[in-house]
């Protein structure tokens, strides 16, 4: 496939035009970044977004390396003086990384098989002989093959070496296996058992102790959840292709591979043996082969699904509402070893932090409200940030009682929120780096305290797959994961946009065109010559050159700089549009940046010339009614319920406030303030169909919901957002003793017109066992 047919299955794949694909393609090889080419190389990609332009990245990495494993494949088999016209055009025709590693397969390079021992041992042709002509009696032939010195004792010996010769012939048959792939991909079960012995210490695998399900149907996280099980040996399972119950059976494979081999069973001499070969290449040969790849293929499409709630999740947070430049006091809840306090100021400087001891068992209360009281008074301090761990709601209702009982807090906000990493931050080299004279908790009440005010500026200080919003991320392809999530972080910086003077190293480092070596440059220069007052001034940075400068200069904003433009997301390249926009109507740039009335009436068309097209004018022209504006939405916060503090004070029909934390492909976790997420089930999200969860809902909003099951011995909750649930209705839809029906959730569906049969989301009832490692996962 040239580097042309690449392009154009690109396109056809993304259904945008070849052109496209070409032009992005170019920029991406020139070094240019996914939000660089998004926001101000429209007109040459045709508009592509940077969704499309990282699903294009990604599968030009894919083919590329198909392309380059091609290559090889081709200079290998031509270097054994084995490559015919017909297989070249297979081999190029090939368009799977599957499909040429079947075809390689008979020539690839492989240890000494009992195949080629016997081909070596003069066996050949009493196996093409009984292939071709069954009427041949094995036996007797096989008589005139007996050769000691070739390690050929007797006629079984002959017969097992032909045998072996076929069934690797058979094995290596690219169209047979292909073939048998696809009826495997469309037929086989997953059939899953308990490992004997292991039913007490793999308890949280219970639902599939015995189970079998249609291999097309398993959804990412039961797939997942299923493989964990194996790997912790718990569980076993197989692929077949009949009854699960009898796994000795015939399988119909075993038809597929003598049919296209043209063996029959019309009782001649050798078809016995020959029917005894397709047997075995089936059941030594190719199922465990096959087993192996298809259960990866299914790992392979979990891993990329589960990748993907990650990454969704993980923007969702990233882009969470930022409370804004507030003095802000963070609390690191703990009950033995106390609460570690630390205030930042309107900028995220620390000016003050200690520690008060109001939770058990020291219950010091009057001591930790006059320490905080002291120190809201002190820094004028505005929010208190509570992180959402151990000892939270006891903190969290301190707080308020503190709050309440002095007047002169009123105006005092507390915000629970999502701890998730600040351990993993504050302990890291950056963070001593950062604060070499804290100590380490200190420092996760920082983050916590900063993470309120800036979401965005602080995660970036951790690595994305600590955040804790993803299921199975320990589970899964590593390096995909951190190219997915660096992705997202990545697009996320740059759609915000930072400013160039507070910005600290991590975040710089997010920002196209940058990395950390250039990042802690600027910070460097920044500090030795003062704040940066014009862009310009970023190409005296050392090591950061006119490339750089062009990638990176769009994304970072200078306040209160010597260009106004400096402020906004218009790009240096295109300051000369502005200035032709002012000299139009008689203006200088800084009036004209945010006149509504007149930008709307400015003809971009007028404007655009060979190097700025219409696009881009417009672009221009809409940043400069509001320039840099955040696309972050408003900040708001959840209240929760005083006197719910932990799973046991919940009960069945209590309406809620809580915040999603999680959205997966069955579900939404929601953190209702108890230290255990409840899952709204994809069934109970709303009272209209839903097809993907993050329709309805995204991690980070403030949810109403209503309590439907609670066992407390397992640590779940099945919570609804339907208000018109009933949760005495939900027992009632279940016999005594009986386990949650897997199908509920389906029929639930089907009643809001769905047909129940999205393959990736297989149906389950709010508390379905089959949830347990996802509930385990939720809160790490």
């Amino acid at each position: 496939m040239s580097h042309e047919s690449i392009g154009f299955r690109i396109a056809e794949e993304l259904g945008i035009r070849p052109q496209q694909v070409s032009a992005a393609v170019a920029l991406l090889d020139e070094g240019a970044t996914v939000p660089f080419i998004a926001r101000y190389r429209k007109e040459v990609t045709g508009e592509l977004d940077d969704s499309q332009l990282r699903t294009l990245e990604e599968r030009l990495r894919y083919l590329r390396e198909m392309e380059d494993r091609r290559s090889a494949i081709l200079k290998s088999i031509e270097e054994q003086g084995k490559l015919s016209p017909e297989l070249q055009n297979e081999i190029l025709n090939a368009d799977t990384k599957t499909r040429l590693e079947d075809l390689y397969l008979p020539y690839k390079p492989k240890r000494r098989t009992k195949g080629q021992m016997a081909i070596e041992a003069g066996l050949e042709p009493l196996a093409d002989a009984l292939l071709n002509n069954p009427d041949l009696n094995p036996e007797s032939e096989a008589a005139a093959f007996i050769n000691a010195d070739s390690g050929v004792a007797d006629e079984k010996a002959a017969l097992d070496g032909a045998k072996y010769i076929l069934m690797e012939r058979f094995a290596e048959d690219a169209n047979l296996l292909a073939s048998l792939r696809q009826f495997m991909q469309k037929e086989a079960t997953l059939s899953v058992r308990v490992v004997p012995g292991q039913e007490g210490t793999g308890a949280k695998f219970a639902d599939y102790f015995e189970h079998d399900e249609p291999l097309k149907n398993v959804p990412s996280h039961r797939a997942l959840a299923i493989l964990r099980g194996r790997n912790e040996g718990v569980l076993s399972f197989s692929l077949v292709t009949g009854d699960p119950s009898d796994k000795l059976a015939t399988s119909p494979c075993e038809a597929m591979i003598a049919e296209h081999v043209g063996i029959k069973n019309d009782n001649r001499a050798a078809d016995r043996w020959l029917n005894e070969v397709v047997k075995w290449t089936w059941r030594i040969k190719l199922l465990t082969h096959l087993e192996t790849e298809l259960v990866g293929q299914v790992r392979e499409q979990a891993e990329e699904a589960a990748i993907k709630v990650f990454a969704d999740n993980l923007k969702d947070l990233l882009l969470a509402a930022p409370a804004g430049r507030k003095a802000t006091m963070g609390l690191d809840p703990g009950l033995r070893t106390g609460v570690k306090v630390a205030v930042v100021d309107n900028t995220g400087k620390v000016v003050d932090y200690a520690t008060i001891y109001p939770t058990p068992p020291q219950n010091k209360l009057a001591e930790s409200a006059a320490v905080l009281s002291a120190l809201i008074a002190k820094h004028n301090v505005e929010l208190i940030s509570i992180g959402n761990g151990t000892g939270s709601r006891e903190t969290d209702k301190f707080v308020g009682d503190m709050i309440k009982a002095q007047p002169a807090l009123k105006n005092v906000q507390k915000v629970m929120v999502n701890e998730a990493g600040a351990s993993v931050y504050s302990a890291s080299e950056l963070a001593a780096k950062e604060f070499p004279d804290l100590d380490v908790t200190i420092r996760g009440a920082v983050s916590i305290a900063r993470r309120l005010q800036d979401p965005l500026a602080e995660l970036v200080k951790i690595e994305p797959k600590s955040i804790g919003v993803g299921q199975y991320q320990h589970d899964v392809n590593q390096s995909q994961l951190a190219r997915s999530l660096d992705a997202v972080v990545e697009d996320c910086v740059n759609s915000v946009g930072v400013d160039l003077n507070t910005a600290s190293v991590p975040l710089l480092t997010r920002v196209s065109g940058l990395n950390p070596t250039l990042a802690s440059n600027i910070v460097a220069f920044r500090d030795t010559n003062g704040a940066f007052n014009s862009r310009k001034d970023l190409l005296k940075v050392p090591r950061l050159g006119d490339k750089t400068f062009e990638q990176a200069a769009g994304f970072l904003r200078i306040m209160n700089g010597k260009n106004p433009l400096d402020a906004s997301a218009v790009h240096p390249e295109s300051y000369t549009v502005v200035e032709k926009i002012a000299h139009e109507f008689s203006r200088d740039v800084a009036s004209l940046i945010g006149d509504s009335a007149l930008l709307k009436s400015v003809n971009a068309a007028k404007f655009a010339d060979e190097k700025t097209g219409e696009i881009t004018v417009k672009d221009i022209v809409n940043e400069l009614q509001k320039p840099g504006r955040d696309p972050r939405p408003e900040f708001k916060f959840a209240e929760f319920k005083d006197g719910v503090e932990d799973i046991k004070d919940l009960k069945p029909n209590m309406v809620l406030e809580g915040v999603i934390t999680n959205v997966a492909a069955f579900g939404a976790f929601v953190d209702i303030g108890v230290h255990q997420d409840g899952l709204v089930h994809i069934s109970a999200l709303s009272d209209t169909f839903v097809k993907d969860p993050r329709d309805v809902v995204k991690a980070g909003d403030i949810v109403k919901v209503k309590v439907m099951e609670v066992d407390v011995p397992r640590k779940r909750i099945g919570l609804s957002m339907r208000m018109s649930d009933d949760a005495t209705e939900r027992a009632n839809e279940r016999t005594p003793g009986e386990k949650p029906n897997r199908d509920r959730g389906a029929s639930k569906q089907r009643s809001f017109g769905g047909n129940g049969s999205n393959n990736n989301q297989q149906p389950q009832g709010a508390m379905a066992g089959a949830l347990a490692a996802a509930f385990a996962k939720a809160k790490k």
